[in-house]
């Protein structure tokens, strides 16, 4: 978002130490913020030109939704950039900024972290999931949800209102903003189990590419991480991709890849453990019979005689 740079993972503790903490934006307090709070978009970023500076919430969690317009976000050092319907969840603590564009309608919802502590199991799961990480879950404009979390926020927003005591004194405003969280929370859990869904139906064609390309480099002893670049992942990731599918990390793949392919050419090549060292890409014959005998228990003379030996017994009886 202009003029709101995401802090540098270097200096993202010294930025988010000078950063401002409010109870609620440009109001001081934090200890007797109230336990229940929410205002339309409008009403405070008209103030600020529909700009919101950088800041944090100690001990607050937050829900925005916009309704109708659109609005860059930071998030931390993530971004959002999108238009109505969207919904977005901060934890507390996370560094936050807004831009909206003007005329843009919808609500902030600014919850206390005891109103989450109470309650049953399954809501404390469910929010736990919303608040589990700053996040914009996007919906489609004509899906159902849209119209019962407006609904929501509405009422919600009606309710406070309507409480002379001006916050959470009733208890139907704190039901209102448990369902209102609750259906959130939903939306979330959807999101989390569709991304699993297609990194699980991706998983197969990744591990092929890492397949091909381990067939065409074993013999070159490049080291995981230069696989693992040329596939777009990170090291662990490739290791936890390949153990979900052969229960080894990558490393002790190519080991045994590379190892597998010794036997055979012991068995079927005639020529000596030194010429084979070299052509499987081991400088040092020594250090490949160390290699080899590492990973199959015997030294590469010692399985080519017993391969002969168990050859030889299997051949047919000469008359």
């Amino acid at each position: 978002m202009a003029g709101h740079p995401a802090p540098t993972r270097r200096g993202a503790a010294r930025a988010r130490a000078a950063l401002p903490a409010f109870a609620l934006y440009g109001e001081a307090g934090g200890p007797a913020a109230p336990l229940l709070h929410i205002e339309s978009i409008d009403s405070r970023s008209r103030l600020y030109d529909w700009e919101i500076d950088a800041h944090t919430h100690q001990g607050l969690h937050q829900v925005l939704w916009v309704a109708q317009g659109r609005v860059e976000a930071m998030l931390d050092e993530s971004r959002v950039d999108a238009a109505a319907p969207l919904l977005l969840a901060i934890p507390p603590g996370v560094a936050h900024a807004f831009r909206f564009t003007p005329g843009t309608e919808g609500f902030v919802l600014t919850v206390n972290t005891a109103l989450l502590a109470e309650g049953d199991a399954a809501v404390g799961e469910a929010l736990t999931t919303l608040f589990a990480a700053p996040r914009g879950l996007a919906l489609d404009a004509d899906a159902p949800e849209v119209a019962r979390l407006q609904a929501l926020f509405a009422t919600l927003h009606t309710e406070l209102r309507a409480d002379d005591a001006g916050a959470s004194a009733g208890q139907v405003p704190i039901w209102l903003a448990r369902a209102l969280l609750w259906r959130a929370a939903e939306l979330a859990r959807r999101e989390v189990a569709q991304a699993q869904r297609r990194g699980a139906a991706a998983q197969p064609a990744l591990y092929t590419r890492w397949v091909v390309l381990m067939e065409a480099h074993f013999k070159d002893h490049w080291p995981v991480t230069r696989y693992a670049e040329r596939l777009g992942l990170s090291t662990e990731r490739l290791n936890r991709l390949v153990r979900a599918e052969t229960g080894l990390n990558a490393q002790a793949l190519l080991h045994q890849r590379l190892a597998r392919e010794a036997t055979r050419r012991l068995v079927h090549v005639a020529a000596p453990v030194s010429r084979l060292a070299f052509e499987l890409g081991f400088e040092d014959p020594a250090y490949f019979c160390r290699f080899f005998k590492r990973q199959t228990g015997l030294s590469p003379r010692d399985y080519r005689a017993r391969a002969e030996q168990l050859r030889a017994a299997a051949a047919p009886m000469s008359d």
